[in-house]
């Protein structure tokens, strides 16, 4: 069975640089010159904060979530695969603009049964918007703009283009996962 892994967009990161260094550089410059130095300085370290995150981000070439006969793996979530077994439903939602999908997992392998009740009270309140325990956020990973399925030569292929910072990448994948560097893409 094929293996699916998506990646972070390297395009959220730029525009997380691009929108904490300003805010660096008036920062530095209010604690350097300026009368509210503590303010400068919160500023400075909230914002620099920001910058490292999308630094570290840029570079960052793990997969996000990978989904395989095994079950799925999301980072975001803090754990091991999520075996098929376990799982009993998923479904996307959006919540505060922002895309999730939302799986339904075995009462037992919820991680709220092993908490406070702090953090089941946050469930709770998860759940009344829609969501469940276990999300995985999409809104950091790569977009795929267009997929198309077509039959070629009586082979199926899979043709897709993926989010890039200033041009979309074109591929062609076969039936079963394969990336086909000899087949051209095309319209």
């Amino acid at each position: 069975m094929i293996e699916i892994k998506l990646y972070q967009s390297p395009q959220k990161a730029w525009q997380l640089i691009g929108w904490s260094t300003p805010f660096v550089l008036v920062g530095g410059w209010m604690a350097v010159i300026g009368s509210n130095s503590w303010l400068g300085w919160l500023s400075v370290s909230l914002f620099g904060f920001c910058f490292f995150t999308g630094i570290y981000s840029l570079f960052d070439r793990k997969p996000r979530i990978m989904i395989n006969e095994v079950g799925i793996y999301a980072r975001s979530l803090g754990r091991d695969f999520i075996n098929w077994e376990l799982i009993h439903d998923a479904y996307p939602t959006s919540i505060a603009g922002q895309p999730y999908i939302c799986l339904v997992v075995d009462e037992a392998y919820k991680p709220s049964r092993r908490k406070g009740a702090l953090y089941k009270s946050a469930v709770k309140l998860t759940e009344m918007i829609g969501a469940q325990e276990l999300n995985i956020h999409l809104g950091q990973i790569k977009k795929i703009d267009d997929a198309e399925k077509l039959t070629k030569d009586g082979e199926t292929y899979y043709q897709v283009e993926l989010e890039k910072f200033l041009r979309d990448e074109k591929k062609v994948y076969s039936a079963d996962g394969e990336l086909r560097d000899d087949v051209s893409y095309w319209n």
